[in-house]
């Protein structure tokens, strides 16, 4: 374990997604001065954009569940490279003094996809978490966790890693709580920059950051047309 106890940490395989985790990791810098980031990747990366560069063996899509009971921090908020960090993350870290872990509900839960069941009949009240932003404990009872869900993701056979997290909270003796919206924003238009009342998004995470989902030009127009917080 690193002597730093508190980090940001990204899991990025392959040149696209390692380049959107160091923008991400840079939006933490400067909103969070003094946060340290860690990088799981399988590519030689230089120090600088990372605190910690830590190695991925066996690449693929969701290498995240491969290497999250890895993390180096003792209290670690796991990002997607899809996210960009607006504001002050200060509030998030305390809750581990309650709770083993925590995230944002699915922005849709009820659409089909989200209600796919594995080993557990899990009620449609009991939502699928986002695990784009996790914010976790380094205790032995919590890397368990995240290792049987490692274990479970490539045993269900999904294209998802949610379905088997879902699975795993409803069966498990986790204490999680529920983050408020603003700490996974999945969509911010121009609309709520100007006239919504509620606190603006301190984690942006969409598709205009993906490093594969949007092309050169949807991304310059995704610039003009959605505003950053």
């Amino acid at each position: 374990m690193s002597p730093v106890t508190r980090g940001v940490l990204y899991v990025a395989t392959g040149a696209a997604h390692l380049g959107a985790a160091r923008a991400s990791a840079a939006s933490v810098r400067r909103s969070n001065p003094g946060l340290a980031t860690a990088v799981f990747t399988d590519i030689a990366e230089p120090a600088g954009a990372f605190d910690i560069v830590l190695p991925v063996e066996g690449a693929h899509a969701r290498s995240k569940v491969d290497c999250m009971h890895r993390s180096p921090f003792d209290e670690t908020l796991y990002l997607d490279s899809d996210t960009r960090v607006f504001g002050p993350l200060d509030d998030l870290f305390p809750l581990l003094e309650r709770f083993e872990l925590a995230g944002a509900h699915v922005a849709a839960p009820h659409v089909r996809g989200y209600q796919k069941q594995w080993r557990h009949q899990v009620p449609p009240s009991f939502p699928q978490l986002n695990s784009g932003v996790l914010l976790y404990r380094g205790s032995a009872e919590v890397r368990a966790f995240l290792s049987a869900w490692r274990d479970a993701f490539h045993a269900a056979g999904f294209k998802t890693d949610q379905v088997t997290l879902r699975d795993l909270l409803w069966a498990s003796e986790i204490r999680f709580a529920v983050l408020l919206p603003r700490y996974n924003r999945r969509r911010y238009g121009w609309a709520e920059h100007l006239f919504a009342r509620e606190p603006r998004p301190v984690i942006l995470h969409t598709n205009r950051y993906h490093p594969t989902k949007y092309g050169p030009l949807k991304r310059r127009l995704a610039r003009v047309l959605y505003p950053e917080p």
